[in-house]
């Protein structure tokens, strides 16, 4: 994984198997939107695990705002 990394530019020294883990889990949830099925898929027995990988940033909040264009 990191030497495929590595050949795409990515810094090696952020790669971990638990990245493409959170990678996984997040693209997985804004295709389907179901957290049950994404714990489920993850193995997680407490939806309250598979949170965790579903927090954003308060810059991903700031984006999804913008795209709103309720404030101006």
């Amino acid at each position: 994984m990191k030497t495929l990394c590595a050949k795409a530019g990515v810094e090696t020294s952020k790669v971990f198997p638990h990245n493409l883990r959170h990678l996984f889990a997040t693209t997985f949830y804004r295709v389907c939107r179901d957290i049950a099925r994404l714990a489920d898929v993850l193995g997680h027995s407490s939806i309250e695990t598979t949170r965790i990988y579903l927090v954003t940033s308060g810059e991903e909040h700031a984006r999804i705002l913008d795209r709103l264009q309720l404030v101006s």
